[in-house]
């Protein structure tokens, strides 16, 4: 399909160049088809912004992607279930000191407490890596 683009014709092979398309008329309508350097820019780049932001992904990816979001939410939530469980089971130790558990259960209830916190602050890095910020050293790689 051929299209004629004011006083030059162009190849549109597919409608994907359809945005291409209406930038240039756009340009053309707004610009006469030029930017205007010159004046407006300085050559100044504005000032770097900090790693992390440049490699969010929390709010470039994770928010919108619904699966991603559906599992941030579900790992935050089994990261808190690990949480309170971890702390209902000291309290459990602690509780059953009067009714004097054996103590092979009061070495099994604190050996699965801590577990599940060490699980716990595991999970939080892994869903900090994984869905917020992962830096990425080229030299390494």
């Amino acid at each position: 399909m051929w299209r004629n683009l004011g006083h030059k014709a162009c190849f549109v092979p597919t409608k994907a160049d359809a945005l291409v398309v209406g930038f240039r008329r756009w340009l053309n309508k707004y610009s006469n088809g030029q930017i205007d350097w010159g004046t407006k820019y300085t050559g100044a780049l504005p000032p770097t912004p900090p790693r992390e932001q440049l490699l969010d992904r929390y709010w470039s990816h994770t928010v919108s992607c619904r699966s991603c979001n559906l599992a941030y939410k579900g790992l935050n939530a089994l990261e808190i279930v690990l949480q309170v469980f971890s702390l209902a089971s000291i309290g459990i130790v602690a509780a059953a000191k009067q009714g004097a558990p054996s103590a092979a259960a009061e070495s099994t209830l604190v050996s699965v407490a801590i577990i599940s916190f060490l699980v716990s602050k595991w999970l939080s890095h892994f869903v900090y890596k994984s869905f917020h910020f992962h830096d990425y050293d080229h030299a390494s790689r």
